[in-house]
């Protein structure tokens, strides 16, 4: 099943205007990345959800609309999945976004 592609496009949109960033097809959906290391990335499935690397010790977990993100039955440290739900608005999509490009920035001072 292909990305969401109103989301990738609202995605593509909130980052226009802001330098550093590319996409790439990637496990079956669509990943942003920031100076070429992922951020986020609209799932593969077709619901809507977004893939969100964050610092696992900021508790975002516990928000409403977000999960563990798993793959292949693994969980996968350092990364969420945000629910259609939790990225109705462009605030919320923008939050997450910028939750995102933090933690790359955290990770790569460089980038």
């Amino acid at each position: 099943m292909a990305y969401d592609v109103e989301l990738a496009a609202r995605v593509r949109d909130l980052l226009a205007d802001r330098p550093g960033w590319s996409e790439k097809r990637m496990f079956g959906g669509l990943a942003f990345l920031l100076d070429g290391r992922m951020a986020v990335a609209v799932s593969g499935a077709g619901d809507g959800a977004m893939m969100v690397r964050h610092d696992p010790a900021d508790g975002l977990l516990g928000e409403a609309h977000t999960a563990p993100m798993e793959m292949r039955g693994s969980t996968m440290t350092g990364w969420l999945l945000v629910e259609a739900a939790g990225l109705a608005d462009d605030a919320e999509l923008a939050r997450w976004v910028d939750v995102g490009a933090t933690r790359v920035r955290a990770l790569h001072p460089d980038a």
